[in-house]
Order: C-alpha cells, then structure tokens, then sequence
C-alpha cells in the first residue's frame, strides 16, 4: 500500500498566528513543505524575501495569472497573493505534505484543484478584542490597513464554517500542539492507493 499525500490548509482572521504556527510545525515535521505565497504587498522589516512571501511588483504577478503560474490567487486588502503550482506539485510527487496559510478564496480553489486531499484548519483567537491587541501591536500596519483588518474580523470569523477543524489559538505552543495532533490523525485516515 502507498500512503497519499494531502494538502493542510490553515486560515483565519489577520493576526491569528498562521504563518508562525506553519513555520513552528516545520520544525517538528521534516515530512511537511511549506508553501510560500507570492504577494504584491510590501515586505515587512523582519521578513525575508523568498522564506516569507515571495515579493513581487503588481506587474509581475498579473504576467504570472496570464501565463498560469498560480494554483489559486485572490486580492486581499487591495494586494495580490498567490500559490504558484510548480512547488506544490512537485512536492507532492515525492511524497510531502503541504502546509500553506491561505485566506478562504485560495482553501475553495485549491479544494477544487485536490478533491479529496485537503484538510482545512481554521484558527480561531481567545476572543476579539484579543486578535485587535495583536494587530495594534504590529507595528508594519498602518491606521487604515489596522481599521480595514478590524471592519473585517466579523466575516472573516464567518468562514470557520466551511473549515474541518477549529483550533483556538490561546497559547502558541498549545496550538501548535493542536494542529500537529491533526495533521497526525489525518495521516491514519486511510489515505492509502493499493501498489
């Protein structure tokens, strides 16, 4: 029997911790690849091109769309984000599970692109006014990105619906616990092709 691969999907509100808990995950999981997006947003000073997001002008991206370069891509906050497919696919080939934090529009296209073989994560906060303490505390947000983030926590958290589980992300170590309890038994699930 061969075990088949799958795609762990985390999202949530802005200021969950998703990309922090992907990359602690990559630490204790060799067998995961983690897929970094391409967005036309500028880069943050603690974040590195390439390891982060891949950092590119809206020019490039919209080239990248027309040449079919992206598995799924959505503009969010006025930037461009996308997942390009060559990684990801090759990555699958050789037999890793892929970790990506995606927003809602990019889980429904890559669902629609992996039928089957996606397990979808959303990360919830202790409670709202928390996630705001968190988003005031990053200081690389300007007043109206901070405000337009806060407008949109109600419809963001609506989303949680359309996800498999719900992780409350009250203390990081937790959490990552969590979800590495999840990827786990997602493993056991049967997800195994006859030779």
């Amino acid at each position: 029997m061969k075990y088949q691969n799958f795609i762990i999907i985390i999202s949530g509100p802005s200021g969950s911790g998703k990309t922090t808990i992907c990359k602690e995950l990559l630490k204790l999981d060799r067998s995961l690849f983690y897929s970094v997006s391409v967005t036309t947003r500028l880069k943050r000073k603690n974040e590195i091109d390439g390891l982060d997001y891949i950092f590119i002008s809206e020019d490039k991206f919209l080239e990248m769309v027309k040449s079919g370069e992206f598995l799924e891509w959505a503009e969010i906050y006025g930037k461009f984000y996308g997942t390009l497919k060559r990684p990801i696919l090759e990555q699958l080939s050789k037999n890793k599970d892929i970790i990506m934090d995606i927003d809602v529009q990019g889980k429904r296209n890559i669902e629609r692109n992996f039928s089957g073989r996606v397990v979808s994560i959303f990360l919830i906060p202790p409670s709202k006014q928390v996630l705001i303490e968190r988003l005031r505390r990053r200081a690389d947000l300007s007043e109206e990105e901070l405000e337009k983030r806060i407008a949109l926590l109600d419809v963001e958290m609506n989303y949680r619906w359309e996800y498999d589980y719900w992780v409350v992300n009250d203390n990081l170590d937790e959490t990552i616990l969590n979800v590495k309890k999840i990827i786990d038994a997602e493993r056991m699930r049967g997800r195994f092709t006859l030779l």
